[in-house]
């Protein structure tokens, strides 16, 4: 294991840095920082539900009251002004009440239209051009063309954003969420985005107030549980942690659902041959999603935790004040947990994954990111056939250590029959 005197620094390689690290050790991040990072499964299920674990860096985090973390520190819009996702204890459970009846099963299946809406016209745009271009000649990148616009566009559209206008607040918050993932960017290209993407959340609280519609932003201004409702800042900070939560985790989703069929195309055509719409196909699909969150989670480290006090994880002491991180790419491929963990097999019985986390501060979105995938991939393939330009091993990881994706997943389209 590592110490804190002598810490492993995390790469772009995350299965290399977990294979170092495992199970948990001292780690040094890409600004400087220093953390605990944990790969185990049963000890981040552990971390999830400790009592003396928060995430409220204000209350947690020594060095951050000491003045000692600079203010332009990639983490710091990670763990601050973070409303549910930095909160603690009954704190935590009041924002999370408050916001919980915008996410049930129920809501989410009032969404299925839009999804599907938003699924077809991005495969739409995407349709090799005239009526005798059989294939597309240049190859597309189909992280960019498809795998960012649904998950965007779909979170954009649910908040009431026009995501049909570039000049307007669409494009400024989509930026400001890409530069929240991306720890390679300047502290001063991160700083601007984030100033870009408060400004927008602003603007369009200001607007939903003036004028309420049937929208997310409209029903957390609206939110009041037993009298108890969100304050104007409490309203900003989970509009963005939506926006942040609601994107680019489901765009690593996406990636990695397309390249593990592509690179296994015998899972994708067993789920092809399943009568679209049966019980049958939705199971494939369903068992496909699933075992790409435990093989490649699309979220990979997720700032941070803190030790209230001298706590014990795993046989490994972590001291008080100390950040954590826990990965959940980590724990999908835990030898303990999984038999040939490194192994893509959606037909294994045992999927157990913790993509969307663990404990009280699991994403709240998860059941979006789902019915997003679970539409969008039977669609894109029942559509096209697609075929990897790049040799699979020669793809490079999009930048930074928070999430597990592609930089590009460079394809050829050529229409089903």
């Amino acid at each position: 294991m590592t110490t804190e005197t002598d810490p492993y620094f995390l790469t772009n390689d995350i299965y290399a840095d977990i294979e170092n690290v495992e199970p948990i050790g001292w780690v040094e991040m890409p600004d400087g920082l220093r953390a605990v990072m944990v790969t185990d499964y049963a000890a981040i299920k552990e971390i999830g539900t400790h009592p003396d674990v928060s995430r409220d860096a204000a209350a947690h985090w020594p060095d951050l009251r000491a003045g000692n973390v600079p203010a332009d520190s990639l983490v710091v819009p990670w763990v601050t002004n973070a409303g549910p996702f930095s909160a603690y204890g009954a704190e935590h459970r009041r924002l999370k009440k408050l916001m919980t009846p915008a996410f049930t099963q129920r809501q989410i299946d009032k969404l299925e239209p839009m999804i599907h809406e938003i699924v077809t016209g991005t495969l739409e745009k995407i349709a090799p051009s005239g009526p005798h271009d059989r294939r597309h000649v240049e190859p597309l990148d189909l992280r960019a063309g498809f795998c960012f616009p649904v998950p965007i566009r779909t979170i954009g559209a649910v908040l009431g954003v026009d995501v049909d206008d570039e000049q307007d607040l669409f494009p400024v918050i989509r930026a400001g969420a890409d530069a929240l993932f991306d720890t390679s960017i300047s502290r001063e290209e991160l700083g601007a985005a984030f100033i870009g993407l408060i400004g927008a959340i602003d603007e369009l609280i200001a607007r939903k107030r003036a004028r309420p519609d049937d929208s997310l932003t409209s029903a957390l201004i609206q939110a009041n549980e037993d009298g108890d409702t969100y304050t104007a800042a409490e309203i900003a900070e989970v509009v963005r942690i939506l926006i942040v939560a609601g994107y680019e985790t489901t765009v690593n989703l996406l990636d990695q659902c397309v390249f593990l069929l592509l690179t296994h195309p015998q899972y994708l055509a067993a789920a092809l041959a399943e009568q679209p719409g049966s019980d049958a196909a939705e199971k494939a699909w369903e068992a496909i999603i699933d075992e790409a969150l435990r093989h490649s989670s699309p979220a990979n480290v997720v700032p941070m935790r803190f030790a209230i006090k001298n706590i014990v994880i795993a046989g490994f002491e972590i001291p008080a004040g100390a950040p954590i991180l826990v990965s959940f790419a980590g724990a999908g491929r835990d030898p303990k947990v999984h038999e040939a963990p490194d192994v893509f097999d959606p037909t294994r019985t045992k999927k157990d994954h913790l993509g969307f986390g663990y404990g009280p501060h699991r994403c709240p979105g998860a059941a979006m990111a789902i019915a997003e995938a679970k539409f969008a991939l039977p669609a894109l393939f029942s559509r096209y056939r697609l075929t990897l330009v790049e040799d699979p091993a020669e793809i490079p990881a999009n930048d930074g250590i928070i999430t597990n994706g592609h930089a590009r997943l460079l394809v050829t389209l050529e229409p089903n029959a």
